[in-house]
């Protein structure tokens, strides 16, 4: 039997590939076929395109032209810079009060995932005027003036380096550094409480691994299986030695409450848990929230 030119059966395998093919319209039963294999074929082209953008939805970054929330009047800002163990240099801003001291005591911010240093310059005010302390933010690679790329160990590389300049540079005692890490931030400030000595840790409007919280976001895909960077702050925060505080509200609509619930619930004693009101999903606290942290530090971590 004579076969059909090379060219012929191309264009019927390609007919066939591209749902084009009159075969898929002998039957209900190929229609149905086809419209399974359209679906699987979405489904297949989401999980590809949401794979090759993860660092690009992970760290949503802005760079240095965009300095969004400036410090408030009547502290001093200086930017600093200093370099990562990989060679990254990264920058800083250090707020201090007039009159600070080393032994006052400094905050280490790690702000969350998107924007850069700036958009959290509006928001420390708290613990300038009322704590007293220092405040340094710093920005990962890839994000502000920050140089390099953005990824998970470069996120800890970076708040290994901003810790290194507080202790060495600035004399700042160990014990009088509080960690604050809001949403991603929470797993950088976790990951360097669990091998830093600090005054206490806190937590705002974070989450306990990246699989869990991609899993949240795409329900509907084996995201928890697919996800590469980790970000495991619910076995980290095990290895905590000083004070939890923990702060999530009810209403945010991006990392579900009971996230912050379940590191609470992994963490060490002495630890608080305090639910804000309605508030949307950011890495700021509230004024409620800092008003229980003042509390719960006096008692556990003067």
């Amino acid at each position: 039997m004579d076969q059909p030119p090379c060219g012929s059966r191309l264009r019927a395998a390609l007919g066939l590939i591209t749902l084009r093919s009159p075969f898929w319209n002998r039957s209900g039963k190929h229609r149905f076929g086809r419209l399974l294999l359209c679906l699987s074929l979405a489904y297949v082209t989401v999980l590809v395109v949401l794979l090759f953008l993860e660092d690009w939805l992970l760290f949503a970054s802005t760079d240095g032209s965009d300095w969004s929330h400036p410090p408030k009047n009547g502290c001093v800002v200086e930017d600093v810079w200093f370099t990562s163990a990989d060679g990254t240099r990264l920058h800083a801003w250090w707020l201090t009060e007039p009159g600070w001291e080393p032994g006052h005591g400094a905050l280490l911010h790690c702000h969350g995932n998107g924007g850069n240093l700036s958009y959290r310059g509006g928001s420390v005010d708290f613990w300038l005027k009322r704590q007293r302390l220092a405040v340094l933010l710093f920005d990962y690679p890839g994000y502000g003036k920050s140089g390099g790329k953005s990824s998970e160990a470069g996120c800890y590389a970076a708040a290994d380096a901003a810790y290194a300049w507080l202790t060495e540079e600035q004399r700042v005692p160990a014990g009088r550094i509080i960690l604050y890490g809001g949403s991603l931030g929470g797993a950088v400030a976790v990951d360097l409480a669990a091998r830093r000595p600090h005054r206490a840790l806190v937590l705002v409007s974070t989450f306990t691994t990246l699989p869990d919280i991609a899993q949240a976001q795409y329900p509907f895909l084996p995201a928890r299986w697919l996800v590469r960077n980790r970000f495991n702050s619910l076995a980290k925060i095990r290895q905590v030695d000083r004070p939890v505080f923990v702060t999530h509200s009810d209403a945010d609509g991006l990392i579900p409450c009971a996230m912050g619930q379940r590191l609470f619930e992994a963490a060490n004693e002495p630890k608080k848990f305090f639910i804000m009101q309605g508030e949307p999903h950011h890495d700021a606290g509230s004024t409620e929230a800092f008003a229980a942290f003042a509390e719960f530090v006096r008692k556990h971590a003067p």
